[in-house]
């Protein structure tokens, strides 16, 4: 579809299947919406939920908008949430469950706070109010380095050991084929401009539940951080999944379901 974002005309990707209660899942920095292919197509979950999935612009087969080669992308909070919210108006997406994983998993914290109002829940995947620096984002964008390869071996570790090889490698894939600069301009808002340590606690709950979702082989978002943010905010309900890392809907999608589809119960039960 075509997206008007900022004042400037976007191509956005989107995939959806199922029919029920919106689902809006968001996609890892760096990546794409193919993350949630075998969400998509979930039989259990399609009975129950409209499942919708759509690219980040600049990412997998969104476009980024006209005159991009003379710029320098950079996600901000600001921008991140208005691309959500007109994705949301341009389908008609009334009260979705919004899940997000990473960088999703932090704007859905956002979300909470600022437009509990739009959503039925939040899922918050691998979330934390923040991330200390761990490694040189430069590396992740330079004319002497493979820019696809490198993201793909920074974030190699942070996948579980159930996952295949098959899914290990896929979820990898995504990483190689991200577009010069687009890991980088992401990480801006996961390290930087999208910490909100200091308003967290004033999400509420009552208005908007939230379920957060941590594998524990994760060194980017780990238990212990979202252990921290879950006792932040009054409410939310924190499950450590056992033998997941970074990115569950992608690395194992049986084992990630077994957290999944409780909460969705529940949600659908409210």
């Amino acid at each position: 579809m075509r997206l008007d974002l900022d004042g400037r005309s976007h191509r956005i990707y989107v995939e959806e299947a199922g029919q029920g209660i919106p689902l809006l899942c968001l996609h890892t920095a760096g990546s794409d919406g193919r993350q949630y292919r075998n969400l998509l197509n979930d039989q259990r979950v399609l009975e129950n939920f409209r499942v919708v999935v759509f690219d980040m612009p600049w990412h997998g087969k969104s476009s980024p908008p006209s005159g991009w080669h003379d710029e320098e992308y950079r996600l901000t909070s600001a921008g991140y949430v208005d691309i959500i919210l007109s994705v949301m108006k341009a389908l008609e997406i009334e009260k979705p469950v919004v899940m997000g994983c990473s960088i999703g998993g932090r704007v859905v914290l956002h979300l909470a706070l600022h437009h509990s109002e739009a959503f039925r829940a939040a899922i918050g995947l691998q979330s934390g109010a923040h991330v200390d620096p761990y490694y040189d984002i430069a590396w992740t964008h330079r004319p002497d380095v493979h820019g696809g390869e490198v993201c793909a071996a920074i974030v190699s570790g942070l996948i579980g050991p159930l996952a295949s090889d098959a899914d290990r490698w896929e979820t990898l894939w995504h990483y190689m084929q991200g577009g010069p600069g687009i890991f980088k301009g992401d990480l801006f808002f996961y390290k930087q401009d999208g910490d909100i340590r200091a308003e967290v606690a004033r999400i509420d709950t009552s208005k908007c539940p939230l379920y957060l979702l941590t594998g524990e082989y994760d060194y980017s978002c780990t238990p212990d951080d979202t252990r921290a943010l879950a006792d932040t905010i009054q409410g939310a309900q924190a499950v450590i999944m056992k033998g997941l890392g970074h990115f569950p809907m992608s690395e194992d999608h049986d084992g990630f379901m077994s957290y999944l589809h409780p909460v969705l119960d529940r949600i659908r039960s409210a």
